[in-house]
């Protein structure tokens, strides 16, 4: 009785073992599967991957400032003409 409840046990153990490795192959199915309806949707979404948002961002900075030193660079200039004509 003994051996034949060891075996049972063995069957047992090692069905389990296989369902947790159908389970894990299951997941990672699912897992690849939801990872790339996300990645689709994403992209019919048209967004903008954050290394491009980062690099538009730091063109606006950098057009920003030289705005403000042209916009300085004008103001100089009026205000030298206008010391010239009086």
């Amino acid at each position: 009785m003994t051996q034949t409840s060891n075996r049972f046990f063995d069957e047992i153990g090692r069905l389990m073992n296989d369902a947790a490795g159908a389970a894990q192959g299951v997941k990672r199915e699912v897992d690849a599967v939801v990872r790339n309806q996300a990645e689709r949707i994403l992209r019919d979404l048209d967004i903008v991957k954050r290394e491009d948002f980062e690099a538009v961002k730091e063109m606006a900075r950098l057009a920003r400032e030289e705005n403000e030193a042209l916009k300085a660079r004008i103001t100089a200039l009026e205000a030298k003409i206008e010391s010239g004509s009086n």
